[in-house]
This record gives C-alpha cells, sequence and structure tokens, in this order.
C-alpha cells in the first residue's frame, strides 16, 4: 500500500452560498478525501481550511491546484494548496 500523501487546502473570502459545495465538487472530482475541515465565518468573512489525502492514483496534484484556481477566480476567493510536508517543513521551529 502506498503512503498516504496529504495537501493543506484553505480558502479566504467574501462569505456566500456555495463556497463549501464548489470545493469539495472539484475534491470529489479529483477523488480527494477530506481528513480534518475547520470552517468559520467572521464578520462576513468566510475561512476554511482542510486536510486532504491526495494519495489516490486519479489525483493529479498540478490538476488539482489548475482546477482550484479557476474556482477561486470564479468564486471570487483565495484558495491555496500545499503539500502537507512542505507546510510542516515551512513551520517547524
Amino acid at each position: 500500500m502506498n503512503e498516504m500523501k496529504k495537501a493543506v487546502i484553505s480558502i479566504l473570502g467574501t462569505d456566500r452560498k456555495g463556497i463549501i459545495a464548489s470545493v469539495t465538487r472539484i475534491l470529489y472530482e479529483h477523488d480527494v478525501n477530506i481528513l480534518d475541515i475547520s470552517q468559520t465565518i467572521v464578520a462576513g468573512l468566510f475561512n476554511m481550511i482542510l486536510i486532504a489525502d491526495i494519495s489516490s492514483e486519479q489525483c493529479s496534484f498540478e490538476q488539482l491546484k489548475n482546477s482550484l484556481a479557476d474556482e477561486a477566480r470564479r468564486l471570487d476567493v483565495q484558495i491555496r494548496i500545499q503539500r502537507s510536508e512542505i507546510f510542516e517543513a515551512m513551520h517547524q521551529i
């Protein structure tokens, strides 16, 4: 069995209907499993961070990144995706 590959995905923007549905649809289409998720709305600002399993052979990181970037433009939000090992290395003391 392959080692699990994870990604950290963050979404930030003005709150509106459909943000979660749009992002999770893209994850589903790329055979990504959500492992953990946190979402808040503060003063009309939507913020979500999730940890995703991107181990599937059907999941190309670059294609997923491009699909999320296209959706970010459509929704007028910021979406960032990083491989978890890069995220963890950046935040080590």
